[in-house]
């Protein structure tokens, strides 16, 4: 399938055919990155939904979705490149016991391509049967800044240098998408090769319309209270405030109990679900599990009046 550059409607209809809701906004800075064939670099708090457009577009658009998962200490030798070493060791000793070892020819052989073994960022640059993949640069917060410094060439001119065998360009630019949780700043020059987004926390209607999307079993009244108790827990000062993938867990365990309201013992026995931190739990049970829950009732109650 082609890209949907026609217009920001078309974007959105794409990712929804893959169950993303995406408003407006995100969907503009998705077509303008598709149309224009730049990286889009997504921040926002872990959660709200960064790396699902990734997948969703990969969907949608039958593209093969290749992702690079960032870590502290990742390396080219991981993240691009490596030459297989165990073949290149057979074909010397191959070379040696047939006698008449030349050794130029030789060297050139093992540094060749049928020796290179392909990492994400590499894959990504080679061509695929359904078109451009989708390169998944997930968490690029939690690299290093030399590896930032690395991509720089990549996201720039969609190239990268292997020494001994010269630039490798890619024939058509894969659809870069990079994240971040923001638990580092990105240097600026890497954040200028792309287009920029800041992903909220949805409003509470289009939040209700992706959980009811993806636990399609929990009636309307129970998801609705699903996400008015979780949008009532991101207004506390909490180390991991829950995001609309957890809101999605809750719906299903939830539904998965045969819950049909929300009541504090059953929010005591899944605060598992929502909270991934003993301080936070803790810090909840303080502020009263019975009082958070009649004020996200009483909010859910004015927003339907005011409807």
């Amino acid at each position: 399938m082609t890209e949907p550059t026609g217009s920001i409607e078309a974007v959105q209809e794409t990712l929804a055919r893959a169950d993303y809701i995406s408003d407006r906004p995100l969907s503009t800075a998705v077509f303008l990155s598709l149309k224009l064939k730049r990286p889009l670099f997504l921040e926002g708090e872990a959660g709200v939904g960064k790396t699902e457009i990734a997948r969703a577009l990969s969907t949608s658009l039958d593209r093969k979705l290749i992702r690079l998962q960032c870590y502290e200490g990742l390396d080219t030798s991981s993240a691009v490149y490596e030459w297989n070493f165990a073949s290149q060791m057979i074909a010397i000793r191959t070379a040696e016991a047939e006698g008449g070892l030349d050794r130029n020819a030789l060297s050139s052989e093992l540094f060749s391509r049928e020796y290179l073994i392909a990492r994400p960022l590499l894959q990504a640059l080679e061509p695929q049967d359904h078109g451009p993949p989708v390169l998944l640069i997930d968490e690029i917060d939690r690299t290093d800044e030399p590896f930032e410094a690395f991509l720089l060439e990549l996201l720039g001119d969609y190239q990268v240098t292997v020494p001994e065998l010269g630039t490798i360009c890619a024939h058509e630019p894969p659809i870069v998408i990079l994240t971040s949780n923001r638990t580092r700043e990105v240097h600026d020059a890497l954040k200028r090769r792309c287009f920029y987004y800041w992903v909220e926390y949805p409003k509470f209607d289009r939040e209700l319309q992706i959980v009811q999307l993806r636990a399609p079993g929990a009636s309307r009244d129970l998801t609705s209270q699903v996400v008015a108790f979780v949008q009532r827990l991101r207004s506390h000062d909490l180390f991991k405030k829950p995001g609309v993938a957890e809101s999605i867990d809750w719906a299903r365990c939830l539904l998965a109990m045969d819950v049909v309201e929300i009541s504090p013992e059953v929010i005591s026995d899944t605060l598992g679900t929502l909270l991934k931190y003993q301080d936070d739990i803790a810090a909840l049970k303080a502020h009263g599990i019975s009082r958070e829950l009649d004020k996200a009732k009483s909010a859910l109650a004015e927003s339907q009046a005011g409807r």
